[in-house]
């Protein structure tokens, strides 16, 4: 299913895309498919079988779900619109209505829907809207392709990597993967911690279950234990009606929490009954409810430490721990750098629609040469910034950040000596001249002192003088 980038570049724009109008409104159908005509296949499907062999065919790139055409209402139409992405998650869907419900635009969004109109729709406006979010996914997936081409031999669900060090994080989330056993994830910040946890989920048997993540460092303490645990109605000023907290929606499915040494002793207390019991109770409710769910937990600090000093419950520690995974920081597995680079220039001159440029090669040495005290995460900004700023096929040297420039023995000689080469000679008597300049400042144009200041002979002092007319 999905955009079949290699093939479809080829095709002129009108033989390339198919949309397809979900609705009972024909004349609307017919006003769309005037407008949509010069640049897709338009269909019209009406009935729940026409629907089914639009979601069944891979060639289907686009849908338009009118909400009131299906069930009894728009709320019929924004289950059956959850369902479709549900089976397609390739496919760009807009939700059109006649009705003026606030709530509507938002429960689409949550539903899978790239786009929202009220009736009646501009379909000119349709057609702008469609053309530039397939040809962005069109991007996206071709992007995708390369990377897969570039990737295959130092890429695991998602990391990417080939050292040793990453080989090691590897055959643990294999080891893990199928298991229900808890994990703990640690590293410094920006290192993937988080892409770790994906491939766990990835590899394991819960990988179409549920996947419910928070960062426990992300809401202000007061609002973790409602996110966490969900509540009643009336459990609280504001509470209106009543809420799932994440625990219950990663039922079957995996729960991650990042940066779990934020939570306060309190929440971890809960935390521990809740992994226990495996059930949780929500705020103002009397009864517990058994929830099946795996916890994946990450934290950029020494969870040891931590309980050491008093400030992580030394039983929770254990519950948690039971199979640790250290994810190595940028500076430890250096030769992962190249292809992680090369990862990062593909897909953002592709998300930036700028043809593919190459990084010249004393940028490499300099990337090697670097720490990465903010690791994976640092070195992607970098390379973004430069797809940016830089107009050729070829990023040089100069479109480094300035900190990486002076850091670096290979930076200072690309700096010196830039790609074009210098005139050896001409530099030499600039050096010559600034020299000179500055001696006889500090001796107040005396030349004898000034030679005796620079080590040389005073009839030496005065030929380079008149050579250099000084």
């Amino acid at each position: 299913m999905g955009f079949q980038a290699a093939s479809d570049r080829s095709l002129p724009v009108a033989e390339r895309y198919s949309v397809a109008i979900v609705t009972l409104d024909e004349e609307m159908f017919r006003d769309m498919r005037r407008a949509l005509a010069p640049n897709f296949r338009v269909t019209l499907a009406g009935t729940e079988s026409q629907i089914k062999t639009l979601i069944d065919d891979a060639d289907t790139h686009g849908i338009v779900l009118d909400l009131e055409s299906i069930g009894e209402g728009a709320g019929d139409g924004i289950e059956v619109l959850q369902e479709m992405r549900r089976l397609r998650d390739d496919l760009i869907m807009v939700a059109i209505t006649a009705s003026t419900a606030s709530e509507l635009p938002l429960e689409a969004s949550q539903a899978g829907a790239d786009h929202f109109f009220l009736k009646p729709v501009d379909s000119e406006q349709l057609r702008t809207v469609l053309l530039q979010t397939l040809e962005k996914r069109a991007l996206q997936f071709e992007g995708r392709w390369l990377l897969d081409q570039v990737e295959n031999r130092s890429a695991f669900c998602g990391l990417i990597g080939g050292s040793e060090a990453m080989r090691k994080v590897y055959r643990a989330i294999e080891a893990v993967a199928d298991s229900n056993a808890s994990v703990v994830i640690s590293g410094e910040s920006g290192v993937g911690k988080e892409l770790v946890a994906q491939a766990i989920v990835q590899c394991g048997d819960r990988r179409d279950k549920p996947y419910v993540c928070l960062n426990c460092s992300a809401l202000p303490e007061g609002l973790i234990e409602s996110e966490l645990f969900g509540y009643e109605k009336g459990a609280f000023t504001g509470a209106d009606s009543a809420k799932p907290g994440l625990i219950e929606l990663a039922h079957t499915g995996t729960l991650f929490l990042d940066e779990i040494t934020t939570l306060n002793l309190g929440l971890q207390s809960k935390l521990l009954r809740a992994l226990q019991e495996r059930s949780v109770q929500r705020l103002g409710g009397r009864a517990a409810k058994k929830i099946d769910f795996r916890l994946i937990t990450a934290t950029n600090d020494d969870l040891e430490a931590e309980v050491k000093k008093g400030r992580f419950r030394e039983d929770l520690f254990y519950r948690i721990n039971v199979v640790p995974i250290a994810v190595p920081p940028l500076r430890e597995r250096r030769g992962d750098i190249p292809p992680l680079a090369e990862h990062f220039l593909r897909l953002y001159c592709t998300a930036n629609r700028k043809p593919a440029k190459q990084l010249q090669p004393e940028i490499m040495e300099i990337l090697e040469d670097y720490p990465w005290p903010g690791n994976v995460r640092e070195l992607e900004n970098v390379i973004q910034r430069m797809v940016i700023m830089s107009d050729g096929p070829v990023i040089v040297a100069h479109h480094l950040p300035q900190h990486l420039l002076s850091s670096s023995a290979a930076s200072h000689e690309a700096i010196l000596i830039p790609e074009g080469g210098v005139d050896f000679d001409a530099e030499m008597e600039k050096i010559e001249i600034a020299y000179l300049n500055a001696a006889l400042r500090r001796t107040e144009g005396k030349k004898s002192a000034a030679a005796a200041l620079l080590h040389i002979d005073p009839q030496r002092m005065k030929y380079l003088c008149r050579k250099l007319k000084l």
